[in-house]
């Protein structure tokens, strides 16, 4: 058995950019969400799904940024030198809403604190610029995502069956996610 090394999470770097643009966020799931609609509205159902699918995201089809613009906050979990982890985050100062852009975790550091530790930082950040809120979005089929965001403490707040049109995740559903933010996130 190999000791564990210590990850030393700190505010990203300029050079830390090539680093963090290599991270693969794919996963793979063999369960998703599906949405029912109802009379009264919309309810998620579990759902197997054989074979298990496997989510690769696209690099960004036009060319531009990734989204991370410069008034985004990023902090990067690093392992013996490499990142293995980002969050990327910023705060909506109109209704002081901490916005979770995109957080990822390279596959060889999942399942071991590293996302919770990351999102305990952007947490944090949005409480010390008074956010009162944290919120994401992730589709129905991030089934693993939503399992770990839920352990975080965030739940469902909303959902949108149109965000993904027109997108290579057409067909997916956009699951909002949010979590209230005290003292210390």
């Amino acid at each position: 058995m190999t000791p564990e090394r210590h990850i030393v999470y700190r505010e990203a770097q300029p050079a830390d950019r090539e680093q963090i643009d290599a991270i693969d966020d794919s996963f793979t799931t063999d369960t998703v969400y599906e949405v029912v609609v109802g009379d009264e509205g919309f309810a998620l159902r579990s759902a197997f799904v054989d074979p298990p699918l496997v989510k690769c995201f696209p690099d960004d089809e036009d060319g531009e940024d990734d989204g991370v613009a410069d008034d985004v906050h990023v902090d990067v979990a690093v392992d013996d030198g490499a990142v293995c982890g980002f969050v990327a985050v910023g705060v909506e100062e109109w209704h002081r809403r901490l916005v979770i852009h995109q957080i990822a975790v390279a596959s060889t550091h999942r399942g071991r604190g590293v996302g919770a530790a990351l999102m305990q930082r952007a947490c944090a950040y949005g409480s010390r610029l008074g956010a009162r809120t944290a919120w994401l979005e992730t589709t129905n089929v991030n089934v693993p995502a939503i399992r770990a965001y839920r352990r975080m403490g965030f739940s469902f707040c909303g959902l949108d069956t149109t965000l993904y049109r027109g997108t290579s995740s057409e067909g997916e559903t956009a699951l909002f996610m949010s979590k209230a933010l005290g003292a210390g996130g």
